[in-house]
């Protein structure tokens, strides 16, 4: 039988063997109450352990729930944390690098969710970063689905923080209660709706001029729906981001510019992206997939997605060695992967 109470051990080396084991983990640790020890930190990566965005996370959800751990240094491939009751209050946590501020957020939000009360909290960090969701796709496709479970979370964007130089700055105001209505995004329906935008900072602006046409051109985007934004950072930096509509499925996907990389290039592969959730039937892209999986086991319901990753596949079996094998459901077919979820009991 499953202890739904008792210490829990991840073992970092399962799966992927990548940061979201150490996120979910003290997302979930937290959130239950139950004391957490993770051994083998990130062990198939080039750098092992513990890097400045995730000992960041370590630090913000310790803080959150007045949590003592070990562990949390630079390069620690172990750590523990014996949480104690979460907290409401005003929080304010720094990566110090262009390290994802975002992935610090959808670490410490669940917890926030089991608080005693509402929080408000200030990321910095990176926000426009290639290996992790930009601010942009938190904003507009996760915090919407978690809404959609009864989740009341908003962010507001005060900085961008490009890749080397980081320095991003974004608000969280979240008021306390877990995902508590089911979700469902099965099927993808009506004609897709675009919108687009080309965001620079530091960076001459016909840049974003000559992204825009590429997009414009692909999807038939009025100007109206084709956005140029100018964003105030510490660093230069350049992103193209397109956000399709399929009646209640929504996909936003980003392609970020690099030196000696032509406009036009980044344009043409944000079309691609688009196009590839497009031509899909499923409704749910393989992002926004590994993200719900944590909401969704305590929210209950199902969604569809095109492309099933390790990465997901590892998030499923750390939220069933806290919640048990029942907790997650994962179908594999000729027409996507369907995750369901019978809920968690409130």
């Amino acid at each position: 039988m499953h202890d739904r109470f008792g210490p829990v051990h991840i073992d970092g080396r399962q799966g992927e063997g990548g940061g979201q084991i150490v996120r979910s983990s003290l997302s979930l640790a937290a959130l239950l109450g139950r004391p957490l020890r993770v051994d083998h930190i990130r062990a198939k990566r080039k750098k092992d352990g513990l890097l400045r965005q995730h000992l960041t996370a370590v630090k913000a959800v310790a803080a959150v729930c007045e949590g003592r751990v070990e562990g949390a240094g630079l390069r620690s491939t172990a750590l523990t944390l014996v949480p104690g009751k979460p907290r409401g209050g005003t929080y304010h946590f720094a990566v110090g690098t262009a390290g994802s501020a975002v992935l610090v957020c959808q670490t410490v939000l669940p917890v926030l969710l089991a608080a005693d009360g509402p929080s408000t909290v200030v990321f910095e960090g990176g926000t426009h970063n290639p290996m992790a969701p930009p601010f942009g796709f938190l904003e507009r496709v996760y915090l919407p689905a978690l809404a959609e479970m009864g989740v009341a979370a908003t962010v507001r964007f005060e900085r961008a923080g490009f890749f080397p130089a980081g320095g991003g700055r974004f608000v969280l105001e979240v008021e306390p209660g877990l995902p508590h209505l089911p979700f469902e995004r099965v099927e993808k329906e009506g004609e897709a709706e675009f919108e687009a935008w080309a965001m620079s900072a530091n960076l001459p602006g016909a840049i974003g001029t000559r992204e825009l046409a590429v997009v414009r051109q692909a999807f038939g985007i009025g100007r109206d729906r084709a956005h140029l934004r100018r964003l105030d950072s510490p660093g230069p930096g350049n992103a193209v981001a397109i956000e399709i509509r399929c009646g209640g499925a929504v996909e936003r996907v980003t392609a970020f510019g690099a030196k000696r990389l032509p406009a036009e290039d980044v344009a043409a592969d944000a079309v691609e992206q688009a196009r590839a959730w497009v031509d899909s039937a499923c409704p749910v892209g393989e992002h926004l997939a590994d993200q719900l999986i944590l909401p969704l086991a305590f929210a209950g319901g199902s969604f569809r997605c095109g492309v099933w990753s390790s990465h997901s596949e590892t998030h499923v079996q750390v939220v069933r060695a806290f919640l048990g094998e029942a907790a997650l459901k994962v179908s594999h077919g000729a027409d996507g992967t369907v995750v369901s979820a019978p809920g968690q009991p409130r």
